[in-house]
Formats: structure tokens, C-alpha cells, sequence
């Protein structure tokens, strides 16, 4: 043949070097299979013929430098017998690892050509005696025979040769097709039982009075437990001991632990070390209680006792794949038995799926951000994803059905599927998913036998995947598109495993579309309740009514809630979720709009589930104003509105409202309709994590189910950088935003209520122009959700109008301005409080400017200069609000500074509010407002400055505490570490106050007491499902440093 001729053959085998391979074939090991077609043929069929022809060399090589004879009986049995050479070629071009296996020791080609039934379907038992045999030849053979045939010289190393040696029928059973990957990863778990058995027998003979001493159980957990193990993985394991019960001798337990002790760790060592024949796998106890800090062996009892008492509700999870592998049967027997039936207690325990979720959530986030595409066990659509689905539904409903406890993953699918636990359909795609994946995994790891779930990103070992999954065509494209193809499904159907069946129970929807039965009614509240579902009877209830019968109403619904029901329950209060949305649902079921715009816009519908369920501040307001919805669907449709735009509404809903029969009351109703819409815009952009545009704040649609919530991302990064430098722009953005709400509400209740005056006087105009300036939060713009608007009145006399008539249009104003706004009606009442103003509840409700010039000139107190710090003017006449300012200017900012009498009287008053104005029975260390560090503490300390240094620093001139706090660390005034700690203190305490409100609804200046409403302060706060107590731990710790930085810069101590 010509040789051009030779190497456009190879290169149609699939040879991407043909040139090398060509020489290769010329050498004189190989050159007798140059011109067999049959040999090419089977090179070409493997997935990395290049691969495979160098290392089928070296394996030549290496027989010829034995004896030239060993090289012509592999040449001639190869020429010969297609079963050797599908298994060694296979092996030897998917594995270099297996392939310079082969190299160090060629005889074990011999392990591939036989094809007895213990070949084909080989078990534990069938393992262990290949390890024992070759164990013991090298106890039975001499060294320097050993050392003059170059075999294995410890035991040690016999061992691993021969694990290599098992592998090896392994490999090739699974390249060739002979054993499906179910088997492939039994094997792997089977051979791996073998081998710690053998380890233990090396390790009691070494130490045979330790293994008199006591009996040892090796309990394989995770994936060796399951009967499902890697080609490269740790062996996780634990280890329980008892003492041997010898007749008439009294049991020293702590001696017969570290006899088994020395046994365990010698046993591990056999396992992991390398030596010159390279290691097997590392054995890992760290799933033991306690982890790496407790014993590695423990007796039964012991074992018992941690998990009744201490256990975590993954180390249950865990311990469903527990199985014994080694050691003594009986004990390993009653470990099963005395464990089980905590396993199937678990789903009992408070927070269980929130737990369970929680973890997931943390291995996620700790994948790297480049890799989360390539992870096939971790990373979405990964295998973690499938194997988390099956536990948690074995661990809700094996309970009551024995048949779903399998600790293999793929036993449990099929038990789950033929339940009715989910839907046969489902249960067949996640099957024909998680066995690609493995399969694919398997492969991956194969190649060079090391530890690895990352997809590679060189083409070269893309294309012999690819190939070696069968996909010949265009393996590389077919390869990526397959595994997207799988991931996407088993994403889908993971949204979707809990849920679905819950709505076949309900809509009565019969047995699926292959016949399996439908859950039951029991089941569906079981899985609920261990879903974080309070009331499961309701919660069917409600499913019943969006989900039945044969509209197209209820057909979208079913479509929607088996993945709603999931956001609900990754929710702190998933109850008031569903039954807010079953509410909105009846609202606007009826609107083409509202469920086209859930089914068709992904993002919107995960938006309204965890703002349903997030507390019930905004989802009362939506409920008054479902129609709210719509801006869900809009990209920019929660950011909040600015203040011209705002004013520019009310105006025109007053002037609308206000025309023909309009009365007051309807018109001002009108104008709370708007702030009604605006404060949901705001709550829920603060629920999604949407308030703030600077750096770390996130934008709609990120959530990421496997991840962090965007919020708890941010603490996440607080905890490192800062509270502040964290969250305060939200919290500034909420702070604005609310206050402009409510400054645009209050003035066109303004415009209302100047109206309705001026018709009671007959139609003639007010004589008296009226400016509101906002006080406290309000004139700050750091206003809460539950926060009064503290105002005062200023008013001026118009040209020829006298101060007594222009004094009472100008109180009636203000007297019909709280009168409307303060009317009965279904959302959060805006209370407009004038408390502040001069003479307080004692004097008029409103004063002309030359009135306040008076009252100020001759009366005025410190803590009234303190309060002016932050007066700023937010509705009416703009150019009065001016002149108001600058008249109260001198006062807040005096040109001497605060004097001594003043410093001392603000002092003595602050020290009155802490001990009187905190509440009977409330904790001064949890308090937001008063409690020690709080947001007193910290505005008191800032007006300090702002008092006795706001003349001279015009950047201390704001009404914006933080604003303030910043200026006073700019001018040198207070040290920018003590700045820190203040302005941290100060944002969380504002974030716990909206918190709070968002959650119960109304009100609070502490964390509630009530579980699930603590539960979700904690949500809102960013501390995740079931960390609601580290919220108050970071409260605590960070206005503790507060508190310390107030004793030293206000009190001076």
C-alpha cells in the first residue's frame, strides 16, 4: 500500500496525527499489525485512536522487553479475538492513566480476554478474592525473588496493583458497552468494599493484638454507600467500635477505641498514601459527628447518642447512603439499625427543607463563578441537582413507604416514579439524565484517573468524549449540545418534581400519562408541611380553587404553580404567599393580561412570589390595588419615581378629582391611591433586592435559585466590607424615596385642603400663603415604612390681609390637611405630626414666619435648635419654605457654636430618653430606636457636631444623617473609623425598622418575637432560611461598637 494511501486510511479511521501514527505502526513492536485491517479498524473505533495506538505501543514495548514471545502472543490473540480487542483498545483510548497501568504491568492484558460469568458480573466477594490472592503471593513469596521478577515488594503495593488490575475489567466492561453505567458504579462501590476490607486484613495483621481487642465496622456513606461510586472519589466512611467480649474480662473501652483507632487510621493510610505504585483513593471520615474535630472511632452507643441529641439535618441526610462495607458484619448491622429510624424521622424536624435548601444553596455559591458551567455535579442541571430532589422527597415520604429507602439514586427515582411521588414521565427523563451525566463524569475521570467534575475545555479531549459517548458525526458540537439538552431538563423538571403531583392531588387529575397513580391526598400534605407549608389543609384548599377544572384560566394556573409553589416555599411565610396569590389571582383572573403575563414573563411571576410571601406590608397593598401587578412586567417598572414626576401625578389627580361634584374626601382619596401604588413600587423593589444603583446592588431577574438571594450576596460582602458601604445606598434609596411619596401626597392634600377652605369662605382665596416644612425622618428624606410625617405650618399674610383672618384660613388648612388624610381607608394611614412646632400641642397648628421669628428669638431651647437640624420644606409656597430656612439657620448653626449650658442640657435630655422613653420589658440591646447604639444614639451624636460645628463646616449643613456623619469624618471632627462604626449601625438599625414593618405589616422598633416573622426580618435582612438568630447577633455586635463610640464623642466618657 502506498503510503499516502496508509495515511489517508488512518486519517479516515479518525487518526488526528496520522504521520505519527503511521511510524508508530512501522516500529518493529507494532509492525506486524500495520497492514490488518481489522486492528485499524478496531483503533478507529475508539475514542482516541492516537490514544490508543501510542499507549498499545508502549504496551508492546514492554512485553518484548520481558520476553519477545509475551509481545507475539498479545500481537497474535489481538489479531485474533475481537472481544480482547474492543476491551483493550477501548480501554486504551479512553485511559492514558490505565494505558501506562498497562505499561508498568503489561501481564495484566491476560485480566481482559477471559469471559467467565465472575468477569461479566463481578461482586464484592469476586474483588476481594483477586485482592486477597494478590495480597497474599507477596506475604508468600520472598524479597528478592519479589525484587528480581520487579513485582510488587510490600503488601501495600500488591494491593494497589491489583485494585489497578480490577479497574482495569472495569474500564472495559464500561467503554465496550457490557455494563451499563447503573453496574459501572456498583462495580466501582463493590471493588472499593474490597479494598477496604483488605486494607483492614493488612492493618490486623500488622497489629494483631489491636484487632483481638476490638470489633470495627467500616459504614460507607455517600456514594460508596449508595452503590453508585466515581472511578475517582473519596471513600467516605465511618467507624464504629466495640470491644471484644472476652469471658470474665472487664471492657476497657477507651483501650479497645484506640486499638480500633491505630486499626482505622493504618487502614486509611493502605488507602491514600502513594508509593511507587500510586495510590487508590483518598478515605475520608470527615461525615463522622463532629467532623474533623471528633473521634475517628466511636462506639455504637456513642454514635447513637451524638445523632439523637446533636445531629444537623444534613448529617441525617447523609447517613440515608449509609451502608456497612468491611469489617464486622454484625456491627455494622446494628449501626443500620439503631440510625434508621432517625433517618426517617428527620422531615419532623422544625425548618427541614429549608435546611436542606440551605446547604444546596452554600455549595453552589462556593462553586468559582467561571466553572459553574462546566460543573457537572454541582453546578445547575449537574447531578447534585437530580440526587438532591430524590433525597429530599425519600426523606418526606419514606416515613411511610418503605420502598423509597434506597440510598441509590437511580433505585430511588424508580421507587418514587412508581409511587406516584412524581410523575412516571418525569422520573423516566431525570433517569435518562442523571445516567448521561454520570456516564459523561465517568469518562471525564477515567481519562487520567484523577478527581474531577469540571467538563475540560480543551477541543482534543472534548472530541474523545464526544466519540466516546458514540457521537461520531460532530462530536464536539454534539457533546455540548447534549449536555445542555439534559442540564435544561433537569433544571426543569427540578422546579417542577416537588410541585407538579401536589396539583394532580388537588385538580384530580388521575393517574399521569403513563399510568402511575396519582398522589395521595395524605401524601400532598405531608410533602407541604415538610415543604415549610403551616397549614397544609389550606394550602390544598387553595390549589384546588386556581388549579381545577378544564378552563384555560385553570390550565395556565397548573402550568405556573408547580414552580410558584417552590418560590412560595423558599420563603419565610409560603401560607400567606399561596393565599395572597389564590386573592390576586381571583382580582384579576379574569384580566387577559395579568396570567398571560405570568406564563410569558418568567421574571415577573418569580417577582410577585417572593413579594407575596415576604411579610405583609406589600402584599396587603397589592391586594387593595391588584392591578399593581402590571408593573412586574415592565424592566424599569419598580424603580421609584422621582419627585417632579411624582408631583406632576398628583396635581393632575387632584385637579381631576376636584372638577364638577368632586368632593374633598374623594379627591384626597384618589391622591392616597397613587401613594398606595408608589409604596408597593417601593416595598417590593426592596423585598427583591432592586433599591440602590451603586456597586454590589443587583439588578431584576437575578435571582439565582442555587445561589445566594441578591440580599443575602450583599451581607455576604457587608460582613467583609461594612453594613454601609454594603447597604446603604438601598437604604438611602428607600429613605428618599419614601419621603418624596409621602411629600408629594401631602401636597396635594395640600392643594385639597386649601380648596375646600376657600369654599367655605365663599370662594375667596386663601389670604395667607402656606409652606409645610418637614421635620425629624421626613425633612432628612430617611423616612420608613411606618414612619409619621413630622411637620410644622408656616404661613404669611398676603398684602392687605391681617394676621387674625390669614392665622385661622391658614390653621383650617392645616386642620382639613391631617382631617383627610387621616380618613379610614385600607392602606397605611400617613399621619401628619406638628408636635414639634412651638409651645407643642399647646400652641397653634400654625404660625406666621414673623410668629416663628418671635417664638424663636425669645424662647427657643436647645433640643428645638437640635430638632431644626433636620427641618426642610416639602410641600406649599417653595419661596416661603426658603425664607423659613434661612430664618432658622442662625439657630441650628450658631456663629458661637453650642455652648456649655446647651451641651449639658442635650445631654441630660438624651439621658432621659434612654432610661424613660424606652419601653416597659424591652431589650435596650435589640431596640432600633432608643436601645444602646441605635438610631438615637447615632443622629444624637451627629447633631452634636452639627450643633457646635455647623457654622464653620458648611458640608455639616444637611439634614441627612449620614451626610452629616460623612462631613464630620471629612472635617476632621470625628475619626473616620469611629464615622464607620456609626454610619453601620445606623443602616442596619433603618434596615431592621423597614424589616420589620414589611414583614407584620405595621410598626416596630425591635425583632419580633413571633418565629416566622423573625424568620423573615431574617429573609429581608439577608441572613438566609434558618439564620434568622444571626441577624441579632449582627445587630448586637455592630451597635455595640456604637454604643462605645457615643460614651466617648457625645457623653465624653
Amino acid at each position: 500500500m502506498r503510503p499516502t494511501t496508509h495515511l489517508a486510511r488512518l486519517a479516515r479511521a479518525g487518526f488526528t496525527a496520522p504521520a505519527a501514527a503511521d511510524k508508530l505502526l512501522q516500529t518493529p513492536a507494532l509492525q506486524p499489525l500495520r497492514d490488518n485491517p481489522l486492528l485499524l479498524d478496531a483503533l478507529g473505533d475508539t475514542p482516541d485512536p492516537d490514544l490508543a495506538l501510542r499507549s498499545l505501543s508502549r504496551l508492546a514495548e514492554s512485553l518484548d522487553a520481558e520476553d519477545p514471545a509475551h509481545r507475539r502472543t498479545l500481537l497474535d490473540t489481538l489479531g485474533g479475538a475481537k472481544p480482547l480487542r474492543d476491551r483493550l483498545l477501548g480501554v486504551l483510548g479512553s485511559s492514558a492513566a490505565l494505558g501506562d497501568h498497562l505499561a508498568r504491568h503489561p501481564q495484566d492484558w491476560h485480566a481482559l480476554v477471559t469471559y467467565e460469568v465472575a468477569d461479566m458480573h463481578p461482586g464484592a466477594g469476586e474483588f476481594r478474592r483477586i485482592l486477597d490472592e494478590a495480597v497474599r503471593a507477596v506475604a508468600e513469596t520472598d524479597e528478592q525473588v519479589r525484587v528480581a521478577i520487579g513485582g510488587p515488594r510490600t503488601a501495600a503495593d500488591a494491593l494497589r496493583a491489583a485494585y489497578r488490575r480490577c479497574l482495569l475489567t472495569i474500564a472495559a466492561r464500561d467503554v465496550c458497552g457490557t455494563a451499563d453505567v447503573t453496574q459501572v458504579a456498583a462495580e466501582l462501590a463493590d471493588l472499593a468494599a474490597a479494598t477496604l476490607q483488605t486494607a483492614l486484613d493488612i492493618a490486623a495483621a500488622e497489629h494483631p493484638e489491636d484487632a483481638a481487642a476490638v470489633r470495627l465496622s467500616v459504614i460507607g456513606m455517600g456514594k460508596a454507600g449508595g452503590r453508585e461510586l466515581n472511578y475517582v472519589s473519596d471513600v467516605d466512611v465511618v467507624f464504629v467500635a466495640e470491644p471484644v467480649e472476652a469471658p470474665g474480662a472487664d471492657q476497657d473501652e477507651t483501650a479497645s477505641l484506640a486499638a480500633a483507632t491505630r486499626l482505622a487510621s493504618r487502614m486509611m493510610r493502605l488507602c491514600s498514601d502513594t508509593t511507587v505504585e500510586g495510590t487508590i483513593w483518598p478515605v475520608d471520615a470527615n461525615l463522622r459527628p463532629e467532623g474533623r474535630n471528633g473521634p475517628l472511632v466511636r462506639t455504637l452507643a456513642s454514635h447513637l447518642a451524638y445523632y439523637q441529641r446533636w445531629a444537623k439535618t444534613w448529617e441525617f441526610q447523609a447517613l440515608l447512603k449509609a451502608r456497612p462495607l468491611a469489617g464486622d458484619e454484625d456491627l455494622g448491622r446494628r449501626y443500620l439499625e439503631g440510625v434508621d429510624p432517625l433517618v426517617w424521622q428527620v422531615a419532623d424536624r422544625d425548618n427541614f427543607v429549608t435546611d436542606v435548601q440551605a446547604m444546596r444553596r452554600r455549595v453552589v455559591a462556593n462553586i468559582p463563578r467561571g466553572d459553574r458551567d462546566r460543573e457537572l455535579k454541582l453546578g445547575p442541571g449537574g447531578l447534585r441537582d437530580v440526587e438532591f430532589a430524590v433525597q429530599l422527597l425519600q426523606l418526606v415520604h419514606g416515613r411511610t413507604d418503605p420502598e423509597l429507602r434506597s440510598g441509590n439514586t437511580l433505585e430511588a427515582l424508580q421507587a418514587l416514579a412508581a409511587g406516584g411521588y412524581i410523575g412516571r414521565a418525569d422520573g423516566a427523563a431525570l433517569d435518562d439524565a442523571y445516567r448521561f451525566l454520570r456516564t459523561l463524569e465517568h469518562r471525564i475521570q477515567l481519562h487520567r484517573l484523577r478527581r474531577t467534575h469540571l467538563l475540560p475545555e480543551d477541543e482534543e479531549d472534548l472530541r474523545r468524549l464526544g466519540r466516546g459517548l458514540g457521537l461520531r458525526a460532530e462530536p464536539v458540537t454534539e457533546l455540548l449540545a447534549e449536555r445542555r439538552r439534559h442540564a435544561k431538563e433537569v433544571r426543569r423538571l427540578h422546579e417542577k418534581l416537588f410541585y407538579r403531583p401536589l396539583l394532580d392531588a388537588v385538580a384530580r387529575l388521575g393517574p399521569d400519562e403513563a399510568g402511575a397513580p396519582a398522589l395521595s391526598e395524605e401524601a400532598a400534605r405531608t410533602r407541604l408541611t415538610a415543604l415549610g407549608y403551616a397549614d397544609p389543609a389550606a394550602a390544598l384548599r387553595h390549589l384546588s380553587a386556581l388549579a381545577s377544572g378544564v378552563s384555560r384560566k385553570a390550565a395556565i394556573q397548573r402550568t405556573l404553580l408547580p414552580v410558584m409553589l417552590g418560590w412560595f416555599a423558599d420563603c419565610a411565610d409560603p401560607d400567606a404567599g399561596l393565599l395572597a396569590f389564590r386573592r390576586v389571582s381571583d382580582a384579576l383572573g379574569k384580566t387577559p393580561w395579568y396570567l398571560r403575563l405570568l406564563r410569558d414573563e418568567g421574571a415577573a411571576a418569580e417577582s410577585l412570589a417572593r413579594i407575596l410571601a415576604s411579610g405583609r406590608f406589600a402584599p396587603d397593598l397589592l391586594l387593595r390595588a391588584p392591578e399593581a401587578v402590571g408593573m412586574l412586567g415592565d424592566a424599569d417598572g419598580l424603580l421609584p419615581r422621582r419627585r417632579a414626576a411624582l408631583d406632576t401625578e398628583v396635581r393632575a389627580t387632584v385637579e381631576r378629582h376636584s372638577a364638577g361634584d368632586g368632593t374633598p374626601e374623594q379627591a384626597v382619596a384618589a391622591v392616597r391611591g397613587v401613594r398606595r401604588r408608589e409604596l408597593f413600587r417601593i416595598a417590593a423593589a426592596d423585598v427583591l433586592g432592586l433599591l440602590g444603583t451603586g456597586d454590589g446592588q443587583v439588578q431584576a431577574g437575578s435571582w439565582d435559585e442555587d445561589g445566594p438571594s441578591p440580599v443575602e450576596a450583599i451581607h455576604e460582602r457587608a460582613l467583609d466590607e461594612g453594613f454601609a458601604a454594603a447597604f446603604g445606598q438601598a437604604v438611602d434609596a428607600a429613605g428618599t424615596a419614601l419621603s418624596d411619596v409621602n411629600a408629594a401626597a401631602l401636597g396635594g392634600a395640600l392643594r385639597v385642603a386649601v380648596a375646600a377652605v376657600e369654599r367655605r369662605r365663599g370662594g375667596d382665596p386663601l389670604p395667607t400663603r402656606l409652606a409645610v416644612i418637614g421635620m425629624g425622618r421626613f425633612g432628612g428624606h430617611e423616612l420608613g415604612y411606618g414612619s409619621d410625617a413630622d411637620v410644622l405650618f408656616v404661613h404669611e399674610p398676603l398684602a392687605g390681609a391681617g394676621d387674625t383672618e390669614a392665622t385661622e384660613a391658614a390653621n383650617a388648612v392645616a386642620h382639613e390637611l391631617r382631617r383627610l388624610l387621616q380618613l379610614p381607608a385600607g392602606d397605611p394611614p400617613l399621619i401628619v405630626d406638628a408636635d414639634l412646632r412651638p409651645e407643642g400641642r399647646q400652641g397653634p397648628l400654625a404660625r406666621t414666619l414673623a410668629s416663628y421669628a418671635a417664638y424663636y428669638r425669645r424662647w427657643s431651647q436647645a433640643w428645638e435648635a437640635q430638632a431644626l437640624l433636620r427641618a426642610e420644606p416639602v410641600a406649599g409656597d417653595a419661596e416661603l419654605g426658603e425664607r423659613f430656612t434661612a430664618l432658622i439657620d442662625p439657630l441650628r448653626y450658631p456663629a458661637d457654636g453650642l455652648s456649655e449650658t446647651d451641651l449639658v442640657e442635650i445631654r441630660r435630655i438624651k439621658a432621659r430618653v434612654e432610661t424613660e422613653r424606652l419601653p416597659r420589658g424591652a431589650d435596650p440591646t435589640t431596640h432600633v430606636k432608643i436601645g444602646r447604639g441605635g438610631l438615637a444614639d447615632v443622629e444624637w451624636t451627629v447633631q452634636l457636631l452639627q450643633l457646635a460645628h455647623g457654622h464653620r463646616v458648611p458640608e455639616l449643613r444637611t439634614t441627612r444623617t449620614r451626610a452629616a456623619l460623612a462631613a464630620a469624618a471629612g472635617a476632621g471632627l470625628l475619626d473616620p473609623d469611629d464615622a464607620r462604626v456609626l454610619d453601620d449601625a445606623w443602616v442596619e438599625a433603618t434596615r431592621v425598622r423597614n424589616a420589620v414593618m414589611l414583614v407584620r405589616g405595621r410598626a416596630g422598633d425591635t425583632f419580633p418575637a413571633q418565629p416566622r416573622e423573625l424568620a423573615g426580618v431574617g429573609r429581608l435582612l439577608g441572613n438566609g432560611a434558618g439564620r434568622a438568630g444571626e441577624a441579632i447577633e449582627d445587630y448586637r455586635r455592630l451597635t455595640r461598637r456604637a454604643r462605645a463610640v457615643v460614651e466617648r464623642v457625645f457623653y465624653d466618657s
